[in-house]
Formats: structure tokens, C-alpha cells, sequence
């Protein structure tokens, strides 16, 4: 049943199997191996064969999500340890499209997160400490640029300051539009994706892709200019 429909209920296996027992259930999953989701309480369940995991080791099926790192909680502190800067409820809210906060309260008074206070926001963060101090300073720095790009916006009307974030937008490349969003998308937490398509007209699983690209730090490096673009080089002249 779970390779037909990818993923399944206790209720839809005990069917399956013609059984009332939950524990006949559980020794057939446990025979072939099976993954819980981390979403809706537990409630669903899948081979290990089936998901197809992201570069953060997530993988959702008609709104269920499952995680390589196992339940909520595991999967909470996964995805802040190998943060760069750390995580908030809502961009935790927004990757895993779930509610964290209890999870991660949970995580924080059993010492398995920590947690600093940036730009008035809290910020879970590695326990260990160079992890830690590195993600704390490059949230810093980060809300020190979102601070200076509010500052310089706050005269515009909103119509304006719209209509200037589409211009900006259409002057990108496809990926940077797609990174753009994805950054934009981090900053309204949760639901940021779909409202971010919508002023942009853009596929909400771009803005999604550019959001995790951002999150995993795996963003292509390279040339930014074209070859040949910049100031033309002057020949220096010989002595005469």
C-alpha cells in the first residue's frame, strides 16, 4: 500500500492488513523499515525508499512532512545546527510548514539549542560554542543590513516602494529573482512563499527553492559580471 500511495495512516494499514492490531502493524513496518512524519502529530508513515529528500533532508507529500533527521524535534535542531545564522520560529515555521515554537522551547530548556536576542527577535543557535558565536555574528551583521535597507525605504509610500521592488526585480537574472524571493520570503516567515509569488507573479516553488538555497547556504558561487564587463582596461603606454 505505502509504495502504491506513498504514504499512509495507522487506520489505512490496519485496513490494508486486515488487522485491529497495532502492533501487527508496527512488525510489518519494522520488517521492511518506515519513516514517521514529522507533521500531523506523527500520524503518517513511509518507506524509506519513497521520500525524496532535499539538500535540508526534508520531503513533503500532499501537506504531510516527513524528515531525514526523524521527528519534529530532531529535525528542529538539525536544521538550526547546520544554519549559518541561526534559526527564528518563523523561518523554522516557513521550511517546515508547521508550528515550532513549542519544539523549540523544548529543545532550549533541555539544553540541546541555545538562544540570543538579535534586532529584538529570538534566535535559536548551536549549543556548541564556535557554531554558536559564528552564527550569532552573522545574524548581527545580517539584521545590520536589513536595518540600514528599512532606514532608507521608510520615506517611501507603499505604492512606491512596491512598484520600486519590481523594478529591482526585473533587472535580475533568473537565478538572482529566484534568490531575491527566497530572501524576501525568509523575512515574512511563515506564508512568505506564497505572498512573495503573488507580488512577483512568480511559481511559489521557486521562491521556495531560492528560500532553502539561502537556508543551506547552497547558493552557486561564481562571476557576477559577465566576462569582459567593468571599466574598459587602459594600455599603458610606452616611454617615448
Amino acid at each position: 500500500m505505502l509504495c502504491a500511495n506513498k504514504i499512509a495512516t495507522m487506520l489505512e494499514l490496519k485496513e490494508e492488513l486486515g488487522t485491529n492490531s497495532t502492533m501487527t502493524v508496527f512488525r510489518a513496518l519494522s520488517s521492511l523499515g518506515y519513516l514517521t512524519s514529522y507533521s500531523h502529530r506523527g500520524g503518517y508513515y513511509t518507506l524509506p525508499c519513497i521520500p525524496d529528500f532535499d539538500m535540508s533532508g526534508l520531503w513533503a507529500f500532499d501537506s504531510v512532512g516527513f524528515s531525514r533527521h526523524g521527528n519534529l524535534l530532531d529535525t528542529v535542531k538539525a536544521l538550526v545546527e547546520t544554519s549559518g545564522d541561526g534559526r527564528t520560529v518563523s523561518e523554522l515555521d516557513a521550511a517546515l510548514q508547521v508550528e515550532t515554537k513549542h519544539a523549540a522551547l523544548r529543545l532550549l530548556r533541555l539544553g540541546k539549542l541555545d538562544r540570543s536576542v538579535v534586532d529584538g527577535v529570538f534566535v535559536y543557535l548551536s549549543v556548541e560554542a564556535v557554531t554558536r558565536r559564528r552564527q550569532e555574528l552573522t545574524r548581527h551583521h545580517r539584521a545590520e543590513l536589513h536595518s540600514l535597507g528599512a532606514g532608507m525605504a521608510a520615506d517611501l509610500p507603499r505604492d512606491e516602494l512596491k512598484a520600486a521592488v519590481i523594478l529591482f526585480f526585473s533587472l535580475l537574472d533568473e537565478r538572482q529573482r529566484r534568490l531575491y524571493a527566497g530572501l524576501e520570503s525568509l523575512r515574512r516567515g511563515h506564508g512568505g512563499d506564497q505572498r512573495l509569488a503573488e507580488l512577483l507573479d512568480m511559481d511559489p516553488h521557486t521562491v521556495a527553492k531560492g528560500r532553502r538555497e539561502l537556508i543551506e547556504g547552497s547558493v552557486p558561487s561564481g562571476r557576477m559580471r559577465t566576462e569582459g564587463g567593468g571599466r574598459p582596461r587602459t594600455e599603458k603606454k610606452s616611454p617615448g
